[in-house]
């Protein structure tokens, strides 16, 4: 049984790794947990929705070969975040990047318990996305459209634990020596990009790991291969929003939005610009199709 039923009681957050669409995010009130990154010397903070200006120039950055990278959200800096809300009596949702790629759930859950000392009436829920990017966004889209129903926050919590197996991401990078730097993915693996106009394609898995998958050559025919892996994995009955996010690659990100359209016309598509804190381990040009699959 809810202990908090009106849907004002409770708010919604994300970290700053989660792509929404920004016009969501401010109509819906959702909040973000702020994640530093860092382009070359020169630090910064991620509070999510960057500006495309911004964005733009942190990828051109990349190309120009700053070094990026992310620093991890202690369970300090979780208490201090979370406690203002509760200080106004207000429960937490959170969604957090992937289990598989950060330790920033098990950070949360640590300070949901410090916390629970201080609020004993009320709750921070964390919940592990298994996700990244987009699929973070798909799932925060589902808990609005709950909240909106009248949904409290435990069985909100509940019904996003059923969705997290389906959510299906898929995604093309120019250069596997980003995630490699970060430790995401080998040195072996890591070693099937460094040929000529090798493109490849990897995915998020059941335990919400990176996994490499295929490899294309040129741009096309990865951005083909995203096509088809919309055509067989979307389930129209879960959900008819699909998340095309893209590191500064428009073009690529058009033809596949285009594509995507015609072949199914009731799809509605959420572009979005990668966050610096997964484009740190991505670099430039990465291309992702996000849905919930069959």
């Amino acid at each position: 049984m809810d202990t908090v039923t009106s849907k004002s009681d409770y708010v919604i957050c994300m970290d700053a790794s989660g792509d929404i669409v920004k016009e969501i995010a401010v109509e819906n009130h959702i909040e973000f947990v702020p994640m530093e990154y860092s382009l070359g010397e020169e630090m910064r903070v991620s509070h999510g929705c960057e500006e495309e200006a911004l964005l733009k120039k942190f990828y051109n950055g990349q190309r120009n070969g700053d070094l990026t990278k992310t620093s991890q959200i202690s369970p300090f800096m979780y208490e201090e975040y979370f406690r203002k809300f509760l200080e106004e009596g207000k429960s937490v949702l959170y969604f957090c990047l992937s289990s598989g790629l950060s330790s920033t759930y098990d950070s949360s859950r640590l300070a949901a318990e410090n916390l629970k000392e201080e609020f004993p009436n009320l709750e921070v829920l964390s919940i592990d996305t298994l996700a990244a990017t987009g699929g973070m966004g798909l799932l925060t889209e589902k808990a609005i459209e709950n909240r909106k129903n009248g949904m409290g926050i435990h069985e909100n919590f509940e019904a996003i634990q059923t969705l997290i197996p389906k959510i299906r991401h898929y995604f093309m990078v120019q250069d596997l020596m980003y995630l490699k730097r970060g430790g995401r993915v080998s040195a072996a693996t890591a070693l099937v990009g460094s040929a000529l106009n090798i493109k490849p394609m990897l995915k998020i898995d059941e335990s919400g790991k990176l996994i490499t998958t295929d490899k294309k050559r040129g741009d096309k025919a990865a951005m083909t291969a995203l096509f088809s892996f919309f055509k067989e994995n979307y389930n129209e009955e879960l959900s008819n929003i699909v998340y095309i996010c893209d590191a500064d690659t428009p073009e690529l990100a058009e033809l596949l939005e285009e594509k995507v359209k015609e072949e199914a016309p009731d799809v509605i598509v959420r572009r979005t610009m990668l966050s610096p804190i997964i484009g740190a381990h991505t670099g430039p040009g990465m291309l992702a199709v996000i849905l919930f699959g069959k």
